[in-house]
C-alpha cells in the first residue's frame, strides 16, 4: 500500500484527539501550511495538522523510505514546531513499518515525537 491509502485511517485517528481546525494533505481537506528550514531549499508539508486550544499538533504517516535523511529532517522540523506551540508530533506507523520508524526515533532522538501503531 502507498502512503495515500493510509490517510483516511490517519485522519480518523487524528479526530480522536479532538483537534479543531483539522487540515490534511489529502483530497477534500484544506492543505496544511508548508514549512522550509532556513538552511535548506526543501519545503515540507505536514500530512495532518490540528489544534487543541492554543496547542498545535502534527500527524505524519511514517513509512519505510530510502530517503531517511529528508524524512528525519521533516520530523525534526515538525517536532520543533510542535514544541514551540505546546503540541506534539505523532508518527503513525502502518503494519510492517513500526520497527523501521522506531529505529529512526532511537537513532535520532527526536524530542516531542510519539510513535503510534496505525492498524
Amino acid at each position: 500500500m502507498e502512503k495515500i491509502d493510509y490517510f483516511p485511517d490517519a485522519i480518523d485517528w487524528a479526530k480522536t484527539l479532538r483537534l479543531s481546525d483539522l487540515k490534511a494533505n489529502f483530497e477534500g481537506y484544506e492543505a496544511p501550511r508548508t514549512f522550509q528550514r532556513a538552511d535548506e531549499d526543501i519545503s515540507y508539508t505536514p500530512d495532518i495538522t490540528g489544534r487543541r486550544l492554543t496547542k498545535k499538533f502534527y500527524v505524519e504517516i511514517a513509512m519505510k523510505d530510502e530517503d531517511t535523511t529528508s524524512m528525519v529532517s521533516k520530523w525534526k522540523l515538525l517536532s520543533t514546531m510542535a514544541s514551540m506551540k505546546g503540541g506534539k508530533l505523532y508518527l503513525l506507523a502502518p503494519r510492517g513499518h513500526k520497527a523501521f520508524v522506531q529505529s529512526l526515533l532511537d537513532r535520532y532522538q527526536l524530542p516531542n515525537a510519539e510513535l503510534i501503531y496505525l492498524s
